[in-house]
C-alpha cells in the first residue's frame, strides 16, 4: 500500500510566526506546538496533509527546491489578501504575461498564487 501524505516540513527561524501566516493563508488552524519550538497546522486536528514548522538558526541559502501553489477564486483578491498578511511579491524571472503571481512568505519562501483553475469535468 503506498503512503499517505502526513505533512510537508518547513524550517524557519520563527516557526510560531510563520505557521500563523500559513494558518491565515490557508484557513487552517494550530494544531500542536512542541517543546523544542515546533508548530503544526491544518484544516482540524484530523486532517492531513498539514504543514509543520521547524526550528532552524541557519538562513535559507538559495532558491527554493519546493514551493506551494495556491488556486483562489479571485486572484487578484487572494494576492492583495496575502500581503496584508505579510506576503512580498517576488520576481524570480517569471515572465511578465505569467498567469500566476509569484510570492514570498515572511521568511522568503516563494510560492505561487495561480489564476483560479477547475478541472474541466466540474466546470459549470
Amino acid at each position: 500500500m503506498p503512503s499517505t501524505w502526513f505533512s510537508l516540513a518547513v524550517h524557519s527561524p520563527d516557526p510560531a510566526d510563520l505557521a500563523r501566516f500559513w494558518a491565515d493563508a490557508l484557513g487552517y488552524q494550530i494544531v500542536f506546538e512542541g517543546p523544542k519550538g515546533e508548530v503544526a497546522i491544518a484544516k482540524d486536528e484530523f486532517s492531513n496533509p498539514g504543514m509543520v514548522f521547524v526550528p532552524l538558526d541557519e538562513p535559507r541559502q538559495g532558491k527554493s527546491r519546493l514551493h506551494v501553489e495556491l488556486n483562489p477564486d479571485d486572484q487578484d483578491a487572494e494576492v492583495e489578501r496575502l500581503i496584508g498578511l505579510g506576503a512580498s511579491r517576488v520576481d524570480i524571472g517569471q515572465p511578465a504575461d505569467a498567469s500566476w503571481v509569484v510570492l514570498a512568505d515572511p521568511d522568503g519562501n516563494e510560492f505561487c498564487v495561480l489564476a483560479p483553475w477547475r478541472h474541466p469535468s466540474l466546470a459549470d
